[in-house]
């Protein structure tokens, strides 16, 4: 029974969805550009559910290049209308359009003459009346049953703001760098779509030595480096193993006297290599596949190039492996 009412609302706000996106005309495009000319800040408001909703669209349009704050229409009318500038363009939200205390935000934005883009349901409402565009998002029924509960209404909503969100990253050719730039400690997904080059190690962080030098030299390297590994290169560059602090834990507990060997004699050869070209996301995975924390950056003639350490992907403590 559960499920097949659940089934029922979600093809209920699916509809509404289809409904708004049927009846999408050319005061998208006059939206757009209004939020495109503006030199300031898209300021978004709303009430109760339409503020809830305003506040994850405001987010959206941050995330995408598009400068925006929620305004909450109570206190913008006890002192935090003050934040609006002459230059902001105001998204205001109310399914009927006569949300009395939207309205009394309206007369004060009216009088200082700044544009509001209405995200309504009714053409003929207080708040389309105020605006210079509406678009509008009228659904044809509610999925809640007593048709009282804001449903699909506020599911169309949602939905147009994200479309304004996705025609502003569009027209304003927002990247993929650019949107990982505004989430430094974003999810995981984003994180690791960058190319290895763009997180490895490189030059003198990069715990390196020659295969003929002694072990005890190879020790300081990875204390001073402190990353748990230090890679061995022959005269050409090229990579020929790597020694980890586990390794130099199990020597000393097997007896070996490490002052006599060579890193060469020490190490451990053909350790995992990738290209800088690989992408985060796959170097993860071969982490995960061999449970290690390090890998060795190679050219195509096999000559270190950098590392890739786990903390430089995930952070520290986010990470613990899955096979």
């Amino acid at each position: 029974m559960s499920i097949e009412l659940a089934k029922e609302v979600l093809s209920i706000e699916s509809e509404g969805i289809l409904a708004v996106r049927d009846n999408l005309g050319k005061e998208f495009e006059q939206a757009v550009d209004i939020i495109m000319a503006c030199p300031s800040r898209l300021v978004v408001t709303g009430i109760g559910k339409s503020g809830l909703v305003g506040q994850k669209i405001s987010a959206t349009l941050n995330s995408t290049g598009t400068s925006s704050v929620f305004l909450h229409p109570v206190e913008a009318m006890h002192g935090d209308l003050g934040m609006v500038a002459p230059t902001d363009v105001v998204l205001a939200i109310s399914y009927s359009g006569e949300t009395s205390e939207l309205n009394r935000l309206l007369s004060s934005l009216k009088e200082r003459r700044i544009p509001i883009i209405a995200l309504c349901g009714q053409n003929q409402s207080n708040l389309a009346q105020h605006a210079v565009v509406t678009l509008n998002v009228a659904v044809p029924r509610e999925a809640c049953p007593l048709g009282l509960a804001p449903t699909t209404s506020t599911t169309a909503t949602l939905a147009m703001g994200d479309a304004l969100a996705v025609a502003l990253l569009n027209r304003k050719q927002f990247r993929a760098e650019d949107f990982r730039r505004n989430h430094p400690g974003g999810s995981l997904g984003e994180r690791l779509k960058v190319a290895v080059r763009e997180v490895m190690l490189t030059g003198e962080k990069v715990p390196v030595i020659s295969h003929n030098a002694m072990l005890v030299a190879g020790v300081v390297e990875l204390n001073q480096k402190n990353l748990g590994a230090v890679f061995i290169q022959d005269d050409q560059g090229r990579l020929l193993g790597i020694i980890t602090d586990g390794d130099i834990r199990r020597m000393l507990s097997s007896g070996k006297n490490i002052q006599e060997m060579t890193m060469e004699e020490g190490m451990k050869r053909n350790p995992v290599a990738i290209s800088d070209s690989l992408m985060a996301a796959d170097a993860l995975s071969i982490m995960q596949q061999h449970e290690i924390t390090v890998l060795a950056v190679v050219d195509d003639g096999g000559r270190l190039e950098g590392i890739l350490h786990l903390h430089d992907l995930l952070g520290k403590g986010e990470f613990r492996f899955l096979i």
